[in-house]
């Protein structure tokens, strides 16, 4: 597979939870900072990003004390409306200091789904990236699982990069397999998506097959995604200079 991500220019880039928080499911403010700083930094090259965060009902479940990720809609909309005013103000502060000025983008179903409104949002995408903008898409749980994807068709994206706890596709559940490999090059989703395991921590929302739906949504429009981890912001600096690390799908 050829791929040269030294080229691309337009990335969308997806934070889960297990990557913007402790066990605990507190903001990992380290972490945060850190990530922003990155991306700011590749921002400064010229790229074009657009964040994907799916954090604010863990975020919000931990400011407001809950001990494990609420299942009862109701408490999971009180967390996510919680989360997600911590979510932005973070966001907002840490990018400001370096010069960028981001924007909230709220997608739901019904915008998806509706031709007219699907139009407004690539127009809205589009006009933000070209003002110098930083999109923040905050998942909702309306929408379906593959929100990343959906986002990364919607802004004409020429990536994905999805960040997780885990450092790549492996050939089994690493957890539980001890012989298990990570994947360099995956081509193959659906068979994979039959071995794939599911939530990795309490306060995420679900494990790789999640994932692998993204990128085989996303690779519908042509868009290659790459599953890597989180843990370390700063490796996103070997990847855009072209050390592919993680799984490129």
């Amino acid at each position: 597979m050829e791929f040269d991500i030294t080229k691309i220019n337009r990335i969308v880039i997806k934070v889960g939870t297990s990557t913007l928080a402790h066990s605990t499911g507190r903001l990992n403010i380290r972490r945060v900072e850190s990530l922003v700083k990155v991306l700011a930094d590749i921002k400064n090259t010229g790229k074009e990003i657009i964040l994907v965060t799916s954090g604010a009902i863990g975020v919000g479940a931990g400011v407001l004390g809950m001990k494990e990720r609420p299942r009862e809609t109701v408490a999971k909309q009180a967390a996510a409306a919680v989360g997600q005013s911590e979510l932005m103000n973070v966001y907002g502060d840490e990018f400001g200091k370096y010069g960028h000025t981001v924007a909230q983008i709220l997608l739901t179903k019904d915008v998806v789904d509706n031709e007219k409104s699907n139009v407004n949002a690539q127009n809205t995408f589009m006009k933000l990236l070209e003002l110098g903008a930083l999109p923040i898409v905050n998942e909702n749980d309306t929408i379906s699982t593959d929100l990343s994807a959906v986002v990364a068709l919607l802004a004409k994206a020429e990536l994905l990069i999805i960040l997780t706890d885990i450092d790549g596709v492996y050939s089994a559940n690493p957890r539980e397999v001890k012989d298990a490999h990570k994947i360099d090059v995956l081509d193959d989703i659906d068979a994979m998506m039959k071995n794939a395991g599911g939530a990795g921590s309490s306060h995420g929302t679900g494990g790789m097959v999640t994932k692998l739906e993204a990128a085989k949504r996303a690779r519908t429009g042509g868009i290659h995604t790459i599953i890597t981890s989180g843990e370390n912001p700063e490796d996103l600096y070997d990847l855009f200079e072209g050390k592919i690390a993680g799984t490129l799908i």
